[in-house]
């Protein structure tokens, strides 16, 4: 798609090395087209004369054209910045550029990403893909269905949020950190895994969600908590996994994405993982990396580092809180962990019953 995008922009077939996620025949460790005796050239319906020319994040690609300024209004001759993809930019736009900090989307894909200059696959066969600076790469753990998940909660339990959010002229979301504030740590000993979807490294194919725990005095407040905290579960997961084949610890996280924005997710994550919590005045973290990258090849700044370094702007940083990391330290370390195993072979007699 982007280098369609480019082509209907500026009538050349080039594209960025920062948008070719999860795309082959691409190979991720030298930011290039696989090589002419690599197998996916004979397993894909695919020539290499058909593929736009990549080239590195930052690079002008040519100038809108006067057929496309009269399609979208773009001013003729404006340049065309190779940029990157929604995570990369939203890596960047969050500064965590230091291979210690890492970025957490809360969005409809939940992800923990980190930036290094060597390529590590995180997640055994599942590529590091590139990051918004050029020769370097994101590792990436996804939760596929993330923060979708509070839309379907909304959708499935939120007819009170929805109602109010309508005559309040808000947004519903916001709303719900009031069941957050009725619960404590541990949602009353309810238990959820995010896998309404399979998560890779985390499941295979039978990948399935589930809640465990239910006693006659849980709300669907209980219900929501757990569904927060599950989340922050599997990005703990992602966490250690991200730590164990890097050997860096990670010492920081920076948030980004809709789920960000309210006070009791961002300090559930901080509890969760037990770090300190970084977020901004704006969770439009993808945005703010595109521009970035677009101000530093218009030469507003030295490089797309310096770019970040002047435009990132200054968290807020939210500490874990010392009374709920012992709940949340004991709840994944003796409940969460072991729970997919012990269901593991249950989800796989289920794909063989009917539906």
């Amino acid at each position: 798609m982007s280098g369609y995008l480019n082509l209907r922009l500026t009538g050349d077939v080039l594209d960025s090395i920062g948008s070719q996620v999860g795309y082959l025949p691409f190979d991720f460790k030298q930011h290039d087209w696989c090589a002419a005796s690599d197998w996916k050239w004979h397993s894909l319906a695919v020539d290499r004369a058909t593929l736009p020319k990549l080239q590195p994040v930052g690079t002008q690609l040519g100038a809108v054209t006067k057929e496309a300024a009269q399609e979208t209004g773009l001013p003729v001759g404006l340049p065309v910045i190779a940029g990157a993809a929604d995570k990369a930019c939203e890596v960047l736009g969050v500064g965590a550029l230091a291979e210690a900090v890492a970025s957490v989307s809360c969005g409809t894909t939940a992800t923990i990403n980190t930036s290094r200059a060597r390529y590590v696959e995180v997640v055994p066969f599942m590529p590091a893909y590139p990051a918004a600076i050029p020769g370097q790469f994101n590792t990436e753990i996804q939760v596929f269905r993330g923060f979708w998940m509070v839309s379907w909660f909304l959708a499935q339990f939120g007819a009170e949020e929805r109602q109010r959010a309508d005559r309040e002229q808000v947004a519903p979301e916001i709303l719900l950190d009031e069941l957050l504030a009725q619960t404590q740590p541990g949602a009353g000993g309810l238990i959820l895994q995010p896998f309404w979807n399979p998560v890779l490294g985390e499941t295979g194919p039978e990948g399935r969600g589930s809640i465990i725990g239910f006693q006659d005095f849980h709300t669907r407040a209980h219900i929501y908590r757990a569904l927060i905290e599950g989340l922050a579960f599997a990005l703990r997961s992602g966490r250690e996994r991200t730590e164990r084949r890097t050997k860096t610890p990670i010492t920081c996280i920076r948030l980004s994405g809709g789920g960000a924005q309210s006070d009791y997710v961002a300090q559930i994550i901080a509890d969760v993982l037990n770090l300190p919590v970084e977020r901004f005045d704006d969770c439009e973290a993808s945005g703010r990396g595109a521009a970035m990258i677009g101000a530093a090849a218009m030469g507003w700044h030295s490089s797309i580092e310096a770019a970040a370094e002047n435009m990132v702007g200054t968290p807020t940083r939210i500490h874990p809180n010392p009374d709920a990391v012992p709940t949340y330290h004991a709840i994944y370390d003796q409940l969460y962990q072991p729970l997919y195993r012990q269901l593991k072979s249950l989800f796989t007699r289920q794909q063989s019953l009917p539906n």
